[in-house]
């Protein structure tokens, strides 16, 4: 039998998994994932592809840093129903001159675990500017 969270719960959950993750607490953020757990990124962006296992958040978020110098992650409001949290967020850099890059994160839950994430960019180009600055200054 399965746990199913409350939306209190959920909300909770994304919280402590974005505070793991951007501790670098890799073994927290683990036990918060499915065996099965998959991350899936755009084609229209530079990490592209399907991340999966427990230990994908650990290799999404490596790839991602090593691309752009993301300096804060704002976090605006995180909204649930079913088995899904979205959160609001925007990302913005290390060079103040680029625009943030204004994301939704949606979160699916299995029981008391996180089996699905899917960022939606709703303009994938700041984030790839990012990418470019970045890969210009090394």
């Amino acid at each position: 039998m399965t746990m199913t969270m409350s939306p209190e719960q959920m909300i909770d959950f994304v919280d402590r998994l974005y505070a793991a993750t951007g501790a670098g607490d890799w073994e927290a953020a683990a036990d918060m994932l499915t065996d099965d757990f998959v991350a899936h990124e755009a084609d229209s962006l530079p990490m592209a592809g399907a991340y999966r296992g427990r230990n994908a958040l650990q290799e999404l978020y490596a790839k991602v840093m090593g691309m752009c110098d993301v300096v804060a992650l704002d976090r605006i409001e995180t909204t649930v129903g079913g088995d899904y949290a979205v959160t609001i967020l925007s990302l913005r850099f290390a060079d103040p001159a680029l625009a943030p890059a204004e994301i939704c994160e949606r979160f699916r839950f299995r029981g008391d675990k996180c089996c699905e994430i899917k960022p939606f960019y709703y303009d994938p180009a700041p984030f790839i500017a990012a990418c470019k600055a970045k890969a210009a200054a090394i």
